[in-house]
């Protein structure tokens, strides 16, 4: 949707871009115009290597974490955003998945309508439905799940306790998905467990999903930790949590066919 509130013929426009989930291919095809046409990209490291290096250096701002460990505020970037386009630039603000699953798409969105800044939405391929289908994991299923749930495992820090109710989606018996929570594993699935969920539930745990080097670690929410630890899972990576993480199994055969055929085609070469 765009924001029509200013007029000035001068000013530029703002794109919230989703990327998808890693896989260069699985861009839309509005993405990779953009990409092509803007002319400043702002990026943080989810969109992925292969995605961030086919843009041209001189067109691209890194605005996630930088080298010793430091973060680019997201004040500083709600203003970068604004006062490019206030120089007349047309802007890309590159995201991983989709802008408003976890991406501050609409804290962005916001501020921008604030200033009075054109902007527009382009959605992409969440990693917490992509992810999983691509390993072979449907998110719903109707002998297994008909509901999902989306959860961060990074809640703001300055929030007063937690806002993920546990014990409640212990209850939903469909399936949970968690964005970004392979470090706090140990304290969430225990909390399920705590709230009633059954430890035998299947869980998978997904690394660089949809990208040639991904990795897939199959267990139970009782052996979560161990699964992911033995098979050194490391962000950007998402967790599955119910029923339908056992699919995988009935389907592995066709799915390494699959990814074998994708890493002879090198799908990250070129976009």
């Amino acid at each position: 949707m765009s924001n029509n509130a200013n007029t000035d013929t001068d000013t530029g426009v703002v794109y919230l871009v989703g990327s998808g989930p890693g896989d260069p291919s699985l861009l839309t095809v509005k993405a990779k115009q953009l990409l092509e046409t803007a002319d400043i990209i702002l990026h943080d490291k989810l969109p992925g290597p292969a995605i961030i290096e086919s843009i041209p250096e001189s067109k691209r701002e890194d605005v996630g974490k930088r080298a010793g460990g430091e973060r680019t505020s997201q004040e500083y970037t709600n203003d970068r955003l604004v006062e490019l386009a206030e120089a007349g630039k047309t802007v890309v603000r590159l995201k991983g998945g989709d802008p408003f699953v976890f991406g501050r798409g609409g804290e962005e969105m916001e501020h921008l309508a604030a200033a009075g800044v054109p902007f527009e939405t382009v959605p992409g391929i969440t990693s917490a439905i992509g992810g999983p289908g691509v390993a072979g994991i449907p998110v719903t299923h109707r002998e297994h799940a008909s509901s999902v749930s989306f959860v961060t495992g990074h809640e703001d820090p300055t929030k007063e306790g937690s806002a993920i109710d546990w014990e409640a989606l212990a209850a939903t018996g469909g399936t949970i998905v968690v964005l970004m929570g392979v470090g706090k594993l140990p304290a969430y699935t225990a909390e399920l467990q705590d709230a009633g969920m059954d430890p035998e539930t299947p869980i998978a745990v997904i690394e660089r999903a949809t990208r040639p080097s991904m990795q897939v670690a199959v267990g139970t929410l009782d052996t979560a930790v161990d699964v992911r630890d033995e098979a050194e899972i490391e962000p950007p990576a998402i967790t599955i949590i119910g029923e339908v993480a056992a699919t995988r199994e009935h389907v592995s055969h066709w799915l390494e066919q699959t990814q074998h055929n994708r890493s002879e085609l090198d799908t990250n070469e070129d976009i």
